[in-house]
């Protein structure tokens, strides 16, 4: 339960406040950027959580904004955090991109929406299309007040009645996003699977959707043994319109879908995974300049293909006169990150692909070995999934009885995808290929 909402600048000015409940004076706002700045030189990052003489602030940042919660309550934490982040979400469908200046231009429908989407503090209405069916941008001059929808008040509060679509069609992604960390010897020192299930739904009326995955504590809890590979999700998170109970008593994914595009649930599988694309670097350094060959090798299997790959590799941040040298793809020096960017635009399975650069370096100086960067990767590979999670059907009911067209794709792309670099080796003769 919050007492005040407020949007902030980057110097923690107030550029929208909400009272909800009046125990928290709004000059308590004062104490944020101060409180969030002496947790960053304490402990070199931001917290989202902060407390200071009995008031509770919560926050997140988007682009140059800041927005905050305020509480005197012993609140849920989790909920605050994900209304404000439902909130950014609203405000980013009302005015494409949240940041200070659309927050000025726009701060009557701000106050409106803050009115409509928490009471007293309670979170209420957060679905941006039920929001937008009543309140608009537009000024419109009517005699009759305008009613909201009847969908803010039923039991389906994320969905309107009488919707209707020539064609029924239901869009169905599983993207999986890797991280991992991997040390210069090939060591995976951290990985883990990040998913989520994203949905667009054009169906008419009030459809009710069933959704089946190879869920492994749903084969145990009913005796049966699934045919092939069954996974353990964990850390699920569902959409507002999934019934929990049903999920909790057979492990059913049952729901009323709102109208569009929405993600239906997030998982976390927590386990050892080998480097998908995997690079092996050596680097040399010799007087004023330094010298890189890195293979990559895509690690997975021939049928598929990963899709705009790019390669960073940290250079110097005064590095100069690049030169460069690949077997396959395009590689480009980009000094504002001080970094050079190998681009493949497809790189099959079981492929390799060799790259030398060649970089000076105008002065000499004894870089900080704890902070040197590590290489980043970033690919997507469609039709394919590392966790080996299957939608094994997913069930459209409607009472018109209509014949509708579901369509499933899987996608693995990276995350947070790490490899380090090995040390600098200094031979008097450099034993890399010529560029």
């Amino acid at each position: 339960m919050a007492s005040s909402v407020f949007l902030l600048d980057l110097k923690g000015k107030p550029l929208i406040a909400r009272d909800y409940r009046g125990d928290i004076p709004l000059s308590a706002i004062d104490r944020f950027m101060p409180l969030l700045q002496d947790r960053e030189d304490e402990q070199g990052t931001s917290l989202p959580v902060m407390t200071e003489n009995g008031v509770t602030y919560l926050h997140l940042r988007e682009k140059d904004v800041y927005l905050v919660a305020l509480t005197r309550k012993n609140a849920n934490a989790m909920t605050l955090l994900q209304f404000l982040h439902h909130l950014a979400k609203v405000f980013t469908e009302y005015f494409k991109t949240l940041e200070e200046e659309s927050i000025r231009d726009n701060f009557v429908i701000i106050y409106e929406l803050l009115d409509e989407m928490m009471d007293y503090g309670v979170p209420q209405i957060t679905e941006p299309k039920i929001l937008k069916e009543y309140i608009t941008q537009e000024s419109h001059i009517l005699e009759i007040m305008p009613r909201p929808p009847l969908a803010v008040t039923n039991a389906v509060s994320w969905r309107s009645e009488g919707i209707t679509y020539r064609k029924n069609e239901v869009f169905l992604d599983v993207v999986e996003s890797i991280n991992m960390l991997v040390n210069p010897s090939g060591q995976v020192l951290s990985s883990d699977i990040q998913g989520a299930v994203k949905m667009k739904v054009y169906l008419s009326g009030m459809p009710e959707l069933r959704l089946g995955l190879n869920d492994k504590v749903m084969f145990e809890s009913t005796g049966r043994s699934a045919k092939g590979k069954a996974v353990e999700m964990e850390d699920i998170r569902f959409h507002q319109c999934v019934r929990l109970s049903k999920f909790e008593s057979d492990r059913t994914i049952s729901f009323i879908p709102p109208d569009g595009e929405f993600e239906l649930m997030t998982y976390r599988l927590n386990t050892q995974l080998k480097p998908l694309i995997w690079c092996e670097s050596v680097v040399e350094s010799h007087r004023g300049r330094i010298e890189y060959m890195v293979k990559a090798k895509a690690q997975f299997k021939h049928r598929s293909t990963a899709n705009n790959v790019e390669i960073i590799v940290p250079v110097a941040a005064d590095a100069d006169s690049p030169r460069f040298k690949s077997t396959i793809g395009s590689v480009k020096y980009v000094p504002e990150r001080a970094a050079f960017v190998w681009r493949i635009k497809q790189f099959q399975g079981g492929k390799e692909a060799l790259l030398r650069a060649h970089v000076g370096l105008p002065s000499i100086r004894d870089d900080d070995p704890e902070r040197k960067p590590p290489i980043s990767v970033k690919f997507e590979i469609p039709y394919f999934t590392t966790s080996g999670i299957q939608v094994r059907y997913l069930k459209i009911v409607e009472k018109s009885g209509y014949q509708a067209l579901p369509w499933v794709r899987y996608i693995t792309k990276n995350g947070d995808y790490q490899l380090r670099i090995p040390d600098a080796v200094s031979p008097s003769v450099s034993r890399l290929p010529p560029i």
